[in-house]
């Protein structure tokens, strides 16, 4: 039961997507993390552990300032809406099937990245760790909030400075900061952020269900994440491509993991999407 209500919170805050279809993957994607932090805290108050609470706060904050800081993005940016307008032509033409499709993907996708948390709260009330159902506070755990409270904050740097960035001239790439880095920080806030979760349910899943749900969501997250990279390269190739500067940028630089020299992706075919 536990589960229907989560993954229905999941499916009703992306639902968001049928305005746009873009939305199923940001303003929906961060508002149903944000929901689904919120259920929990409500479903399992009295099985909460200090880390598993902060492990939901850190859901909510990060779902909330994703999705907040999207939907004033595109208020504010008119640079940003030109970037937008081929996929806002698109999301009026697709069929309603596709959608439906789309945002049943995206829903359960959202259910799977935070099901280590959901496993190890739902695990806890079912009192799998013995009597009262109160499971420990690992070093594991610990961990992996550092590692949540990380990305998040990685994101919200990242996001800073591009805007920074973009303010002072719209229509140049940002090599700027964190951009120096690595092209994708908030790809790598992000896989930062969803290896944490799997560390803070990691010791608390139960049977091989459990193993594999947590392991395709999180897989799942780092599949996305390389399929938007090669997106925002093949983007980025389109509108600074002749540029020298980028094209140096581009070599020097790697797409997402600091110090692997990965420097495109736009060739992996696997991440078509």
């Amino acid at each position: 039961m536990f589960y229907l209500i989560i993954l229905a919170v999941s499916l009703l805050l992306c639902a968001v997507g049928f305005y746009r279809y873009i939305y199923f993957f940001s303003v929906g994607y961060g508002f149903a993390v944000a929901g689904i932090g919120i259920t929990l805290l409500i479903l399992f108050h009295s099985y909460l552990t200090p880390a598993s609470c902060i492990a939901c706060i850190l859901f909510i904050i990060y779902g909330i300032r994703l999705g907040g800081y999207l939907v004033m993005r595109e208020i504010k940016s008119a640079a940003y809406n030109k970037i937008l307008s081929p996929e806002n032509q698109r999301s009026k033409t697709m069929p309603i099937g596709v959608k439906l499709a789309i945002w049943v993907s995206c829903g359960i996708l959202y259910f799977l990245q935070t099901s280590p948390v959901i496993f190890r709260l739902s695990n806890t009330a079912a009192g799998v760790f013995g009597a009262g159902g109160t499971s420990a506070d690992g070093v594991l755990a610990w961990i992996g909030l550092i590692l949540m409270a990380s990305g998040i904050l990685l994101e919200i740097l990242a996001d800073i400075q591009k805007t920074a960035a973009k303010k002072e001239n719209p229509y140049r790439f940002v090599d700027t900061g964190l951009y120096r880095l690595v092209r994708c920080p908030n790809y790598l806030g992000e896989l930062l952020l969803w290896t944490g979760v799997l560390l803070v349910g990691m010791l608390y899943l139960r049977g091989a269900f459990q193993w594999a749900i947590a392991i395709l969501g999180f897989l799942g997250i780092i599949y996305v994440m390389f399929s938007g990279a090669r997106r925002l390269e093949l983007r980025q190739e389109r509108n600074y491509g002749s540029d020298p500067g980028y094209r140096e940028y581009v070599r020097n630089v790697p797409i997402m993991i600091p110090f692997v020299p990965l420097y495109s992706v736009k060739n992996w075919k696997l991440f078509v999407a």
